[in-house]
Parts: structure tokens; C-alpha cells; sequence
């Protein structure tokens, strides 16, 4: 396919490698020389604008940080009106529903593609993606997740991705909430943090929250290591929410904990 690409960072640099890989043609938005330079070692053709990687484009993906940087790439950076008619726009960012959907009702196709995981399981090609959106445009984009993402599960209409990510991501925050209370109760105890983790991770409380807190040694390197995204989520996914009247229930004290380790209060 012939693929434009924007926000070529952490993530989408892996994602554009695998893309050359499988055969793909990609035109990717830089915003300076070096980044040019290194992603045309990649295979990947540099431009200088979204509008620019969408032209002529079947599909265009868009993996920046948050959703004000979507809607300045896709209206401010002249993306959507670049958008060749019939082509997809598949959008990678954690954000709130309504930002895809305000997407959609501009006439484009879109599809909502948050994913759980890291660039080492971009590398590996197994990534998860949580895909919202019409059956036959998910379908097509197939393909195409696939030269980095398995499995890629559709779990319902636009913006269902966002919310599952969002769900996911409130869910894990408060595992690492209630991690946190479960290894002060051992240090009270007379267990090591350490020990406790290690012999969790093999228990029947096994969980990535704890197996990667062991890997760590302390829940507080976890913490440390995911909390510029789970800040952000967490806030996305209070205001998605909150606009639906819906709170996170029992998951809340939990994640209130998680909150309080994030800030070193606790």
C-alpha cells in the first residue's frame, strides 16, 4: 500500500521500519534534516508537512503523543483536506472518542487504533491493537497492522478502540494501585519488596502489573517508568468518562494510590 505516516517518535519509528519491511510504500512527515536522514536509512520517504504525506496516500496513520497534536496535524497541518478520497485514516494516539469522531464527521474514513505494548513488541511484530471503526475499513487496514501488530482485535464501531484502551489502561493503573498497598502490607510483615514480587509473579496473582514490577525489583520502577503515559490516560480517560456520567467505581481508590506513588508522596 501506499502509506503516509505521521509521528515517526518512540513508537512510530519501529512501526515505519516494519511497514518498509513488509513491502510498503511510506511517506513520512519529519520536522527536522537528521530525522529526515535517519528514516530514508530506513527506507521511508521524508516530507515536510501531513498534507504531504497524505497525498496520493490509501492510507495515512498518525501516532503523535495526545489529542491536541491530532487535531493540529489533521486541521491545522492540513492532513484531512490532503486526504485522497477513499483512503483511511487510522489513528494510533490514545485520546478521547469524540476526536475521532469530529475526524469521521469531516467526510473521512476513519479508524481508531490505540495500542497496549512497546517498541520492543513493535520490533517483535506483536504489538496489540484495540481497533473502533466500520467492519470494511478495519478489514482493510489489516493487512497493514499486521506487518507490526498481532493480534489486531476489533472491538467495535469508532472510538470502541479508545475506550477499551482507556478501560485497559484504568485497570492497570489500579493493579499497580493495589500492588502498592499489597507490598507496604508485606514490608509490615517482615517481607522484602523484592522477594514479594518475585514470588508473586509465579503465584495466582500473577499479573503483567506484578510479573514487570518484579522485573524491576520495586512497583515504584514500574510506576516510574509508565507514568508519563498513565498520567495521561488517566486524565483522557476521566474526561471521556465524566462527559458519558460515568465514574470508575470501585477502580477508583486504586488508582487514586497508583496517583500518590506517581506524585512521591507515597
Amino acid at each position: 500500500m501506499r502509506l503516509g505516516f505521521v509521528g515517526a517518535g518512540r513508537m512510530g519509528r519501529p512501526m515505519v521500519r516494519r511497514l518498509v519491511e513488509a513491502g510498503h510504500s511510506v511517506r513520512v512527515h519529519v520536522r527536522t534534516p537528521e530525522a529526515g536522514e535517519a528514516l530514508a536509512g530506513d527506507g521511508a520517504v521524508p516530507v515536510d508537512s501531513p498534507a504531504a504525506a497524505a497525498r496520493d496516500a490509501d492510507a495515512v496513520l498518525l501516532c503523535v503523543h495526545t489529542d491536541a497534536q491530532v487535531r493540529e496535524v489533521c486541521f491545522g497541518g492540513g492532513l484531512v483536506a490532503a486526504l485522497p478520497a477513499g483512503s483511511i485514516l487510522a489513528v494510533h494516539t490514545t485520546g478521547d472518542p469524540r476526536t475521532v469522531r469530529a475526524l469521521a464527521g469531516q467526510g473521512v474514513d476513519v479508524v481508531d487504533v490505540p495500542v497496549s505494548g512497546g517498541p520492543h513488541d513493535i520490533e517483535a511484530g506483536r504489538l496489540t491493537v484495540f481497533a473502533g471503526g466500520a467492519e470494511g475499513a478495519v478489514e482493510r487496514m489489516r493487512p497493514t497492522l499486521s506487518a507490526y501488530a498481532d493480534p489486531v482485535l476489533h472491538v467495535g464501531p469508532l472510538g470502541a478502540g479508545q475506550y477499551v484502551k482507556l478501560l485497559n489502561n484504568a485497570l492497570f493503573a489500579a493493579q499497580l494501585g493495589l500492588l502498592t498497598e499489597t507490598v507496604e502490607l508485606g514490608r509490615a510483615l517482615g517481607v522484602p519488596e523484592g522477594v514479594l514480587l518475585q514470588a508473586l509473579s509465579h503465584g495466582s496473582a500473577a499479573s503483567r502489573a506484578v510479573t514487570a514490577s518484579a522485573a524491576r525489583g520495586a512497583v515504584a520502577g514500574l510506576a516510574a517508568s509508565a507514568g508519563s503515559f498513565l498520567r495521561k490516560d488517566l486524565e483522557v480517560a476521566a474526561g471521556a468518562f465524566r462527559g458519558l456520567g460515568v465514574d470508575l467505581g470501585s477502580l477508583e481508590p486504586a488508582v487514586r494510590r497508583l496517583e500518590v506513588l506517581l506524585s512521591g508522596r507515597g
